[in-house]
Order: structure tokens, then C-alpha cells, then sequence
């Protein structure tokens, strides 16, 4: 199973990259939305993880750009922030948020919520 991770900071980008990995996942890094959205493009990944505020495309922007792109449409998507109002979380969940996870969040919760979305694609 491969994920990626967009986030603009570096040791967070590297932080999530060891859980994922320590868990037997494949994992693809990006630095900004539209970097993110290439990779996604050219890599085919299965999951993706994507912080909302980030330069040149926020995670908002991206999500949006996904889920108008019959090529990839369906990928789930964890959205991840340290933004954690409800108004923050419904518009995620508004432009096709599969979760949302606030920063800090600890490991054990990240790998369920991935494993859920993995379940979810096996369907």
C-alpha cells in the first residue's frame, strides 16, 4: 500500500514517513500542494495524507483539485492540521475529506485511521 504525504515541513514530512514505513507502508513525499498533486498524477498512490497550509497549493486547494480529476478522484484522503475548529473540519469534509486528523496526533491513531481508509478501498 503506498501513501503520500504533502506537508510543507520537512520533519513532519519525515516524522509521518517512519510511522508509515515502521507499519509496512510504501510512502511518497511532497513539499506543497502542487508537487503533491504531480505525484499523485505520475505515482498512483492509494492513500493520501495532506496538511492544509502549505504554500503554493494548500491542502484545500489540492483535495479540490483531486476530486474534480477523473483520474484520481477516488484516492482517499486524510486531511491533517493543526487547524482543528469544526468550521476548519467541515469544509474539509465539504470538499471530499475521507478523515481529519489534528496535529500533534499520536501514532497508534494515525495507522488506525489509514488502515480504516485501506478497508475502505478493499470494499
Amino acid at each position: 500500500m503506498k501513501v503520500i504525504v504533502v506537508d510543507d515541513d520537512r520533519i513532519f514530512r519525515i516524522l509521518i514517513k517512519d510511522i508509515l514505513i515502521e507499519n509496512g507502508y510504501e510512502t511518497i513525499e511532497a513539499e506543497n500542494g502542487k508537487i503533491g498533486y504531480e505525484k499523485i498524477k505520475n505515482e498512483k498512490p492509494d492513500i493520501a495524507i495532506l496538511d492544509v497550509s502549505m504554500p503554493e497549493m494548500n491542502g484545500i486547494e489540492l483535495l479540490n483539485k483531486i476530486r474534480e480529476d477523473d483520474e484520481v478522484f477516488n484516492l482517499p484522503v486524510l486531511m491533517l492540521t493543526v487547524r482543528d475548529t469544526v468550521e476548519d473540519q467541515i469544509i474539509g469534509f465539504e470538499y471530499g475529506a475521507d478523515d481529519y486528523l489534528a496535529k500533534p496526533f499520536d501514532s497508534d491513531i494515525l495507522i488506525a485511521r489509514i488502515k480504516a481508509l485501506e478497508r475502505k478501498i478493499k470494499k
